[in-house]
């Protein structure tokens, strides 16, 4: 298997159904181009109708088979969120029926978008191996098992995007896309490669399901057995052999991003760009403004490929991302356990303008003396300088405080 320029350029000719499949913008920013030194223009593939560009190499595929002599009536596939709405869309849309089977630990908002669209949806095992596993168990003669990336014709699909992009950004000298499977990768370094062989195409994985750089060192597709990652989009655990070989031969680099990159990332995009950006999608802007990827004074194009973020989701990046830029802090206070010094400190606290999230009475602790307790106080700041300016003003009127150093 294989997929060729010719191939990519017939799937965009096929995606012609903008209720399904849209020309996304690109747009740039300048708060990235101070960051990274380069000229950044955003790829907006998490705009697309289902929120990602899973749409494209599905709708791709089963327009060929709904237009085709095969008996197939039903899509079958699994998915932890993207591709089963991408799935789940292109069925309806070519008249065909769908059932997607999803990780029991699938987000809610996710589960209820796919049942949005027209798909069946089969909860099934923890983790997308064990979904993936039992889709394959219930194809039978009527049905047809849509893979996320090892299909040639899905590959394709996703390939338009660098067609698109190569359109809407003619001088684009570096492309970096991420990558879970491999498919949307291996389609627009395949376009890139035969279109434009001197734009850079560089691959971004994150950290805990990263595959690709051992495949590539060993010759082969690698895969583990255990993902961990935010960027749950991307957290396959593998690539296929398909899209191994069209990464060997057409992409630059692959790199690796940790979860505190990209949850920067997609705080940096919510705050400058007022995008709203999923982990696995954001993890191309956590490679440039890291020091994985040299693009200064590069014409740039990072591949925003899904915004499919969960309010759950949302709450856990943002407690991390606040957490790690001293925003959000806990502060353990000692005290003589008396009446009024819960206020007392809280005065202190308020005084410089910072917002107390809630506060805990321990007495418990054998280190207290007899009368004494600590007050445990999660704190709201602009930052470290005004964590440590409410720091030193307790510590003035003669608390004992310290910082306890675990996620708040």
């Amino acid at each position: 298997m294989t997929v060729t320029l010719t191939d990519i350029e017939e799937a965009r000719i096929r995606l012609d159904d903008e209720s399904a499949v849209q020309q996304t913008p690109v747009d740039t920013s300048r708060s990235l181009e101070a960051e990274t030194g380069a000229t950044v223009h955003l790829k907006m593939e998490h705009l697309q109708r289902t929120g990602s560009f899973k749409t494209r190499g599905a709708y791709n595929k089963l327009r060929q088979v709904a237009e085709s002599d095969c008996e197939a009536t039903r899509a079958v596939a699994a998915s932890a969120g993207n591709h089963a709405q991408g799935v789940a869309l292109a069925a309806t849309k070519t008249g065909l029926e769908s059932t997607i089977v999803m990780p029991k630990s699938a987000p809610q908002a996710k589960i209820d978008a796919t049942a949005g669209y027209g798909a069946n949806v089969e909860l099934h095992g923890h983790d997308f191996r064990d979904a993936m596993a039992y889709a394959k168990s219930i194809v039978d003669d009527d049905s047809l098992f849509i893979h996320a990336y090892d299909d040639p014709q899905i590959v394709a699909g996703q390939g338009t995007v660098g067609l698109e992009i190569l359109e809407q950004v003619p001088n684009v000298q570096t492309i970096v896309v991420p990558i879970g499977g491999g498919g949307l990768i291996g389609g627009i370094a395949a376009a890139i490669g035969e279109r434009s062989p001197e734009t850079r195409v560089i691959g971004v994985q994150a950290e805990g399901a990263a595959t690709v750089p051992q495949s590539l060192d060993k010759g082969q597709p690698q895969s583990v057995e255990t993902v961990q990652t935010i960027a749950d989009g991307i957290a396959t655990g593998g690539i296929s052999r398909l899209t191994y070989e069209l990464i060997d031969e057409y992409v630059d680099e692959v790199v690796t991003v940790s979860d505190t990159e990209i949850s920067e990332a997609i705080l940096f995009l919510l705050e400058r760009t007022k995008q709203m950006v999923e982990a696995a999608g954001a993890t191309s802007v956590a490679a440039i403004c890291s020091d994985k990827v040299d693009v200064e004074d590069e014409t740039v194009v990072p591949v925003l490929s899904g915004g499919n973020l969960g309010l759950t989701d949302l709450q856990t990046v943002l407690t991390h991302g606040l957490t790690y830029r001293d925003q959000l802090v806990r502060l353990r206070v000692r005290i003589t356990d008396n009446p009024g010094k819960m206020a007392d400190t809280s005065e202190i606290i308020a005084s410089h303008g910072v917002n107390i999230h809630d506060v805990s009475h321990e007495r418990s602790v054998k280190e207290l003396n007899v009368g004494e307790a600590y007050l445990d106080f999660r704190i709201e700041t602009n930052g470290a300088d005004q964590t440590n300016r409410v720091i030193d003003s307790l510590r003035e009127e003669g608390y004992t405080v310290s910082r306890v150093r675990d996620v708040c």
